[in-house]
Protein backbone atom coordinates (compact mmCIF):
# COMPACT_ATOMS: atom_id res chain seq x y z
CA UNK A 1 0.00 0.00 0.00
CA UNK A 2 1.06 3.98 -0.98
CA UNK A 3 2.64 5.39 2.43
CA UNK A 4 -0.29 7.99 3.36
CA UNK A 5 1.25 11.87 2.76
CA UNK A 6 2.63 13.54 5.58
CA UNK A 7 0.44 16.10 6.87
CA UNK A 8 1.16 20.05 6.10
CA UNK A 9 2.42 21.78 8.92
CA UNK A 10 1.58 25.77 9.13
CA UNK A 11 4.90 28.18 10.40
CA UNK A 12 3.17 28.14 13.74
CA UNK A 13 3.05 24.30 14.29
CA UNK A 14 6.56 24.84 16.91
CA UNK A 15 4.42 27.17 18.89
CA UNK A 16 1.44 25.11 19.26
CA UNK A 17 3.51 22.07 20.31
CA UNK A 18 5.12 24.39 22.64
CA UNK A 19 1.58 25.47 24.48
CA UNK A 20 0.69 21.66 24.42
CA UNK A 21 -2.11 22.12 22.15
CA UNK A 22 -4.26 19.14 21.09
CA UNK A 23 -3.08 18.27 17.85
CA UNK A 24 -5.66 16.64 14.86
CA UNK A 25 -5.44 15.55 11.19
CA UNK A 26 -7.36 18.52 9.45
CA UNK A 27 -7.95 18.10 5.98
CA UNK A 28 -4.38 17.19 5.76
CA UNK A 29 -3.32 19.72 8.11
CA UNK A 30 -1.82 19.69 11.42
CA UNK A 31 -3.79 21.65 13.16
CA UNK A 32 -4.45 22.39 17.01
CA UNK A 33 -8.36 21.23 17.78
CA UNK A 34 -8.05 23.37 21.55
CA UNK A 35 -5.74 24.63 24.10
CA UNK A 36 -7.23 25.27 27.44
CA UNK A 37 -10.47 23.52 26.11
CA UNK A 38 -12.90 24.54 23.53
CA UNK A 39 -15.20 25.83 25.93
CA UNK A 40 -12.45 28.35 27.35
CA UNK A 41 -11.30 29.30 24.17
CA UNK A 42 -15.02 29.82 22.73
CA UNK A 43 -15.63 31.96 25.88
CA UNK A 44 -12.75 34.40 25.74
CA UNK A 45 -13.64 35.45 22.03
CA UNK A 46 -17.01 35.96 22.92
CA UNK A 47 -16.28 37.82 25.86
CA UNK A 48 -12.61 39.54 25.42
CA UNK A 49 -10.62 38.12 22.61
CA UNK A 50 -9.06 35.20 21.05
CA UNK A 51 -6.06 34.54 18.64
CA UNK A 52 -6.40 31.48 15.87
CA UNK A 53 -3.66 30.58 13.45
CA UNK A 54 -5.45 30.21 10.29
CA UNK A 55 -2.05 30.20 8.15
CA UNK A 56 -3.67 26.87 6.42
CA UNK A 57 -5.96 28.59 4.34
CA UNK A 58 -5.23 29.18 1.17
CA UNK A 59 -4.71 32.14 -0.99
CA UNK A 60 -5.19 32.98 -4.65
CA UNK A 61 -4.25 35.92 -6.53
CA UNK A 62 -5.49 37.15 -9.38
CA UNK A 63 -3.73 39.99 -11.70
CA UNK A 64 -3.88 41.33 -15.13
CA UNK A 65 -5.90 43.59 -17.16
CA UNK A 66 -8.68 41.30 -17.43
CA UNK A 67 -8.63 40.33 -13.45
CA UNK A 68 -11.61 41.69 -12.54
CA UNK A 69 -13.44 40.39 -15.49
CA UNK A 70 -11.97 36.63 -15.04
CA UNK A 71 -12.99 37.20 -10.68
CA UNK A 72 -16.57 38.30 -12.16
CA UNK A 73 -17.41 35.49 -13.81
CA UNK A 74 -15.72 32.27 -11.73
CA UNK A 75 -17.75 33.93 -8.91
CA UNK A 76 -21.34 34.25 -7.45
CA UNK A 77 -21.02 37.57 -5.97
CA UNK A 78 -21.05 41.27 -8.05
CA UNK A 79 -16.91 41.65 -8.06
CA UNK A 80 -17.58 44.77 -10.12
CA UNK A 81 -19.10 46.73 -7.29
CA UNK A 82 -16.41 46.25 -4.94
CA UNK A 83 -14.15 49.00 -4.14
CA UNK A 84 -10.33 49.09 -3.81
CA UNK A 85 -9.70 48.11 -0.28
CA UNK A 86 -13.51 46.60 0.13
CA UNK A 87 -14.30 42.27 0.50
CA UNK A 88 -17.22 39.73 -0.05
CA UNK A 89 -18.42 36.96 1.00
CA UNK A 90 -18.82 34.76 -2.37
CA UNK A 91 -19.49 31.13 -3.94
CA UNK A 92 -16.96 29.37 -6.15
CA UNK A 93 -19.47 27.02 -8.10
CA UNK A 94 -19.36 24.35 -10.67
CA UNK A 95 -21.41 24.96 -14.09
CA UNK A 96 -24.25 22.82 -11.94
CA UNK A 97 -25.03 24.98 -9.63
CA UNK A 98 -23.03 23.23 -6.71
CA UNK A 99 -19.88 24.58 -4.72
CA UNK A 100 -16.33 24.32 -5.65
CA UNK A 101 -15.68 26.57 -2.68
CA UNK A 102 -16.70 29.43 -0.39
CA UNK A 103 -14.23 32.73 -0.81
CA UNK A 104 -13.29 35.57 0.64
CA UNK A 105 -12.90 38.29 -2.04
CA UNK A 106 -10.40 41.50 -1.63
CA UNK A 107 -9.69 43.89 -4.54
CA UNK A 108 -6.14 45.07 -3.80
CA UNK A 109 -6.63 47.16 -6.85
CA UNK A 110 -8.41 47.30 -10.42
CA UNK A 111 -5.95 44.74 -12.03
CA UNK A 112 -4.98 42.86 -8.62
CA UNK A 113 -7.69 39.97 -6.72
CA UNK A 114 -6.88 38.47 -3.84
CA UNK A 115 -9.34 35.38 -2.76
CA UNK A 116 -8.88 33.54 0.42
CA UNK A 117 -9.78 29.67 0.28
CA UNK A 118 -10.62 26.90 2.31
CA UNK A 119 -7.42 24.94 2.89
CA UNK A 120 -7.75 21.57 1.45
CA UNK A 121 -9.76 23.18 -1.86
CA UNK A 122 -6.70 24.96 -2.75
CA UNK A 123 -5.59 23.63 -4.98
CA UNK A 124 -8.73 22.40 -6.42
CA UNK A 125 -9.71 26.27 -6.51
CA UNK A 126 -6.87 27.18 -8.51
CA UNK A 127 -7.47 24.57 -11.06
CA UNK A 128 -10.46 25.01 -11.31
CA UNK A 129 -9.88 29.20 -12.20
CA UNK A 130 -7.06 28.58 -14.09
CA UNK A 131 -9.03 26.45 -16.56
CA UNK A 132 -11.54 28.76 -17.04
CA UNK A 133 -9.25 31.45 -17.48
CA UNK A 134 -7.75 29.54 -20.33
CA UNK A 135 -11.12 28.04 -21.70
CA UNK A 136 -12.24 31.84 -22.16
CA UNK A 137 -8.76 33.06 -22.84
CA UNK A 138 -9.11 36.06 -19.87
CA UNK A 139 -6.07 38.22 -20.11
CA UNK A 140 -5.14 38.11 -16.67
CA UNK A 141 -2.43 35.00 -14.54
CA UNK A 142 -3.85 32.98 -11.67
CA UNK A 143 -1.38 32.37 -9.09
CA UNK A 144 -1.64 29.72 -6.05
CA UNK A 145 0.26 31.70 -3.40
CA UNK A 146 -0.69 30.32 -0.13
CA UNK A 147 3.15 29.66 0.56
CA UNK A 148 3.85 33.33 0.83
CA UNK A 149 1.27 34.07 3.40
CA UNK A 150 0.79 32.85 7.00
CA UNK A 151 -2.51 33.86 8.30
CA UNK A 152 -3.39 35.08 11.87
CA UNK A 153 -7.00 35.76 13.12
CA UNK A 154 -7.35 37.94 15.98
CA UNK A 155 -11.47 38.01 17.33
CA UNK A 156 -13.42 39.39 20.07
CA UNK A 157 -14.59 42.60 21.26
CA UNK A 158 -11.19 43.63 22.81
CA UNK A 159 -9.34 42.06 19.46
CA UNK A 160 -9.18 45.95 17.99
CA UNK A 161 -7.52 47.09 21.07
CA UNK A 162 -4.97 44.43 21.18
CA UNK A 163 -4.16 45.01 17.59
CA UNK A 164 -3.34 48.67 17.88
CA UNK A 165 -0.60 48.08 20.41
CA UNK A 166 0.98 46.51 17.44
CA UNK A 167 0.16 48.68 14.16
CA UNK A 168 0.53 52.09 13.26
CA UNK A 169 -2.77 51.71 10.82
CA UNK A 170 -5.55 53.27 12.61
CA UNK A 171 -7.96 50.19 12.81
CA UNK A 172 -10.76 51.98 13.58
CA UNK A 173 -11.08 53.45 10.69
CA UNK A 174 -11.27 50.38 8.76
CA UNK A 175 -15.21 49.48 7.88
CA UNK A 176 -16.25 46.06 8.29
CA UNK A 177 -15.26 43.75 5.26
CA UNK A 178 -12.93 46.42 4.34
CA UNK A 179 -8.95 45.55 4.73
CA UNK A 180 -5.59 47.78 4.27
CA UNK A 181 -1.64 47.16 3.29
CA UNK A 182 -0.03 48.15 6.23
CA UNK A 183 2.47 46.97 8.93
CA UNK A 184 2.37 45.09 11.88
CA UNK A 185 5.23 44.84 14.35
CA UNK A 186 7.43 46.77 11.86
CA UNK A 187 6.69 43.81 9.00
CA UNK A 188 4.62 44.44 5.86
CA UNK A 189 1.29 42.86 6.52
CA UNK A 190 -2.46 42.48 5.09
CA UNK A 191 -4.96 43.96 7.97
CA UNK A 192 -8.70 43.12 6.88
CA UNK A 193 -11.75 43.63 9.18
CA UNK A 194 -13.36 40.55 8.60
CA UNK A 195 -13.73 37.07 10.28
CA UNK A 196 -15.13 33.57 11.27
CA UNK A 197 -16.61 33.40 14.48
CA UNK A 198 -19.52 36.42 14.94
CA UNK A 199 -17.40 38.85 16.80
CA UNK A 200 -15.61 41.59 15.93
CA UNK A 201 -11.68 40.88 15.02
CA UNK A 202 -8.97 41.18 12.30
CA UNK A 203 -7.25 38.78 10.10
CA UNK A 204 -3.95 39.83 9.28
CA UNK A 205 -1.37 38.06 6.54
CA UNK A 206 2.36 38.21 6.97
CA UNK A 207 4.85 36.10 5.83
CA UNK A 208 5.79 33.05 7.05
CA UNK A 209 8.94 33.88 8.08
CA UNK A 210 7.37 36.50 10.71
CA UNK A 211 4.73 34.10 11.75
CA UNK A 212 5.48 33.22 15.50
CA UNK A 213 7.56 36.87 16.22
CA UNK A 214 4.09 37.96 16.06
CA UNK A 215 2.08 35.44 17.56
CA UNK A 216 3.91 35.91 20.49
CA UNK A 217 3.75 39.83 20.21
CA UNK A 218 -0.20 39.11 20.05
CA UNK A 219 -0.28 37.39 22.96
CA UNK A 220 1.48 39.65 24.54
CA UNK A 221 -0.32 42.56 23.66
CA UNK A 222 -3.80 41.12 24.48
CA UNK A 223 -2.84 40.19 27.92
CA UNK A 224 -4.13 42.37 30.01
CA UNK A 225 -7.41 41.18 28.43
CA UNK A 226 -7.54 37.95 29.35
CA UNK A 227 -6.09 36.53 25.31
CA UNK A 228 -6.16 32.65 24.78
CA UNK A 229 -4.72 30.92 21.97
CA UNK A 230 -7.77 28.86 20.02
CA UNK A 231 -8.06 25.95 18.17
CA UNK A 232 -10.51 24.49 15.39
CA UNK A 233 -13.36 22.85 18.14
CA UNK A 234 -13.68 27.23 19.52
CA UNK A 235 -13.59 28.17 15.48
CA UNK A 236 -16.38 25.71 14.69
CA UNK A 237 -18.52 26.73 17.50
CA UNK A 238 -18.32 30.14 17.28
CA UNK A 239 -19.04 29.99 13.54
CA UNK A 240 -22.13 27.59 14.05
CA UNK A 241 -23.50 30.02 16.33
CA UNK A 242 -23.16 33.07 13.86
CA UNK A 243 -24.45 30.45 11.23
CA UNK A 244 -21.55 30.58 9.15
CA UNK A 245 -21.09 27.90 6.56
CA UNK A 246 -18.54 25.05 6.47
CA UNK A 247 -17.59 23.69 3.46
CA UNK A 248 -18.27 19.88 3.27
CA UNK A 249 -21.15 20.46 5.77
CA UNK A 250 -23.71 23.27 4.96
CA UNK A 251 -22.03 23.33 1.52
CA UNK A 252 -20.46 21.03 -1.01
CA UNK A 253 -20.47 20.30 -4.84
CA UNK A 254 -24.03 18.95 -4.80
CA UNK A 255 -25.45 22.12 -2.59
CA UNK A 256 -26.36 25.13 -4.14
CA UNK A 257 -26.30 28.38 -2.75
CA UNK A 258 -29.65 28.91 -2.78
CA UNK A 259 -30.63 25.80 -0.81
CA UNK A 260 -27.81 27.07 1.61
CA UNK A 261 -29.68 30.05 2.22
CA UNK A 262 -26.61 31.94 1.14
CA UNK A 263 -28.73 33.51 -1.83
CA UNK A 264 -27.61 36.78 -0.45
CA UNK A 265 -23.94 36.44 -2.58
CA UNK A 266 -25.45 35.49 -5.50
CA UNK A 267 -26.44 38.26 -8.25
CA UNK A 268 -28.06 37.26 -10.89
CA UNK A 269 -28.55 40.54 -12.19
CA UNK A 270 -24.91 41.26 -13.15
CA UNK A 271 -24.28 39.42 -16.03
CA UNK A 272 -23.02 35.60 -17.00
CA UNK A 273 -21.09 33.94 -14.34
CA UNK A 274 -20.28 29.87 -14.06
CA UNK A 275 -23.03 28.19 -12.57
CA UNK A 276 -25.74 31.43 -13.39
CA UNK A 277 -28.16 28.84 -15.47
CA UNK A 278 -28.18 26.65 -13.41
CA UNK A 279 -29.09 28.90 -10.40
CA UNK A 280 -31.84 30.67 -12.53
CA UNK A 281 -33.64 27.08 -13.81
CA UNK A 282 -33.80 26.12 -9.48
CA UNK A 283 -34.92 29.40 -9.01
CA UNK A 284 -37.75 28.76 -11.36
CA UNK A 285 -38.42 25.56 -10.84
CA UNK A 286 -38.38 25.93 -6.72
CA UNK A 287 -36.22 24.46 -4.21
CA UNK A 288 -36.51 21.44 -3.20
CA UNK A 289 -34.67 21.51 0.62
CA UNK A 290 -33.22 24.54 1.99
CA UNK A 291 -30.55 24.97 5.43
CA UNK A 292 -32.94 25.43 8.47
CA UNK A 293 -31.36 25.84 12.23
CA UNK A 294 -32.65 23.84 15.46
CA UNK A 295 -32.44 23.24 18.73
CA UNK A 296 -32.50 20.37 20.70
CA UNK A 297 -35.73 19.88 23.15
CA UNK A 298 -34.88 16.92 24.99
CA UNK A 299 -31.07 15.46 25.90
CA UNK A 300 -28.63 14.37 23.00
CA UNK A 301 -26.46 16.44 20.15
CA UNK A 302 -27.96 16.52 16.45
CA UNK A 303 -24.60 15.73 15.34
CA UNK A 304 -23.20 15.75 11.55
CA UNK A 305 -24.71 13.99 9.23
CA UNK A 306 -27.76 12.20 11.47
CA UNK A 307 -30.54 12.11 9.99
CA UNK A 308 -33.68 14.11 10.51
CA UNK A 309 -37.51 12.79 10.52
CA UNK A 310 -40.65 14.90 10.03
CA UNK A 311 -43.35 12.99 11.21
CA UNK A 312 -41.77 9.91 11.85
CA UNK A 313 -40.28 9.63 8.30
CA UNK A 314 -36.99 10.62 7.13
CA UNK A 315 -36.86 14.32 5.77
CA UNK A 316 -33.44 15.69 5.43
CA UNK A 317 -30.12 15.54 7.58
CA UNK A 318 -28.19 17.51 10.12
CA UNK A 319 -25.10 19.24 8.56
CA UNK A 320 -23.42 20.28 11.94
CA UNK A 321 -24.02 20.00 15.65
CA UNK A 322 -22.70 21.51 18.97
CA UNK A 323 -23.55 22.65 22.66
CA UNK A 324 -23.54 26.00 21.88
CA UNK A 325 -21.27 27.76 24.77
CA UNK A 326 -22.96 31.22 24.39
CA UNK A 327 -27.19 29.94 24.84
CA UNK A 328 -25.85 26.67 26.42
CA UNK A 329 -27.96 24.82 24.68
CA UNK A 330 -27.92 22.47 21.76
CA UNK A 331 -28.20 23.55 18.09
CA UNK A 332 -27.52 22.50 14.90
CA UNK A 333 -28.20 23.17 10.96
CA UNK A 334 -29.90 20.65 9.03
CA UNK A 335 -31.69 20.55 5.11
CA UNK A 336 -35.48 19.97 5.19
CA UNK A 337 -37.71 19.96 2.34
CA UNK A 338 -38.37 23.72 1.55
CA UNK A 339 -42.39 24.00 2.99
CA UNK A 340 -41.07 22.88 5.97
CA UNK A 341 -37.98 24.85 6.25
CA UNK A 342 -39.29 27.26 8.21
CA UNK A 343 -38.81 28.43 12.22
CA UNK A 344 -41.30 26.29 15.17
CA UNK A 345 -41.74 22.82 13.47
CA UNK A 346 -41.22 20.12 15.91
CA UNK A 347 -38.65 17.48 14.09
CA UNK A 348 -36.78 14.70 15.62
CA UNK A 349 -33.28 13.93 15.21
CA UNK A 350 -32.18 9.80 14.91
CA UNK A 351 -29.66 9.72 17.91
CA UNK A 352 -28.01 6.13 18.56
CA UNK A 353 -31.20 5.12 16.54
CA UNK A 354 -33.72 6.70 18.83
CA UNK A 355 -35.49 9.58 17.80
CA UNK A 356 -35.23 12.86 19.88
CA UNK A 357 -37.36 15.64 20.24
CA UNK A 358 -35.86 19.03 18.40
CA UNK A 359 -37.22 22.61 16.89
CA UNK A 360 -36.46 24.76 13.86
CA UNK A 361 -35.53 28.07 14.74
CA UNK A 362 -34.23 31.66 13.58
CA UNK A 363 -30.90 31.81 12.79
CA UNK A 364 -27.98 32.97 13.67
CA UNK A 365 -28.26 31.71 16.67
CA UNK A 366 -26.06 33.97 18.08
CA UNK A 367 -25.98 38.40 17.11
CA UNK A 368 -22.92 40.33 18.83
CA UNK A 369 -24.27 43.84 19.79
CA UNK A 370 -23.60 46.67 17.73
Amino acid sequence: MPAEPALRSTPLNSVHRSLKAKMVDFGGWDMPVQYSGIIDEHNAVRTAVGVFDVSHMGELEIHGPEAAKLTDYVTTNAVHKLKTGQAHYSGLLYEHGGFVDDILVHKVADDHYFLCVNASNQDKDFEHIRSLKEEHKFDAVVENNGDRYAQIAIQGPKGMATLQKLTPVDLSAIKYYWFTDGEVAGTPARIAHTGYTGEDGFEIYVAPSDAARIWHLVMDAGSEFGIKPCGLGARNTLRLEAKMALYGHEIDASISPLEADLGWIVKLDKGDFVGREALVKQKEAGLGRKLIGFEMCARGIGRDGYEVFLDGAPAGWVTSGSPSPTLNKNIGLCYLPLDESVPGKNIQIMIRNQPVDAVTVETPFYKRAK
